[in-house]
């Protein structure tokens, strides 16, 4: 599902990211997003969404010559599956890195159903009786 990422607020598809699959249940979510300090970055976990945001504030006090940094404000939404955790993010590089990881709790986990056979005629005749009576 993380896939199928919701689409962007914006048409320029910004920022960029890439999803990664580390292992058999662990994914990783990684935004560009160079400018934007700490405090400035929201991420919230909702049920079946992680939702991550981006507030930057504009310094009145320069006079920009080329203004080409793209630091406007930004919502990301991807939608996650089931028992789809985060287990930790982090800031490095203008890079800001999610990782993931799918849980399912063991009594949703497939399991194998022994089938018994029976040997014994007379005791499967004598359940037969008794379920009869």
């Amino acid at each position: 599902m993380l896939e199928n990422a919701s689409p962007p607020q914006t048409t320029d598809n910004w920022p960029p990211y890439d999803i990664a699959k580390l292992g058999e249940d662990t994914y990783r979510i990684v935004l560009a997003v160079a400018g934007f300090a700490e405090d400035e970055l929201t991420i919230t976990h909702q049920p079946n969404m992680l939702v991550i945001e981006g507030a930057t504030t504009e310094n009145d006090e320069v006079q920009y010559l080329h203004h080409g940094l793209a630091l406007r404000s930004f919502a990301r939404r991807f939608e996650l599956a089931d028992h789809v955790t985060i287990v930790g993010a982090k800031l490095e590089n203008g890079l800001l890195v999610i990782d993931l990881k799918k849980e399912i709790p063991e009594e949703m986990k497939p399991r194998r159903i022994e089938i018994n056979v029976e040997t014994d005629k007379k005791a499967a005749s004598k359940r037969i009786e008794n379920a009869a009576a």
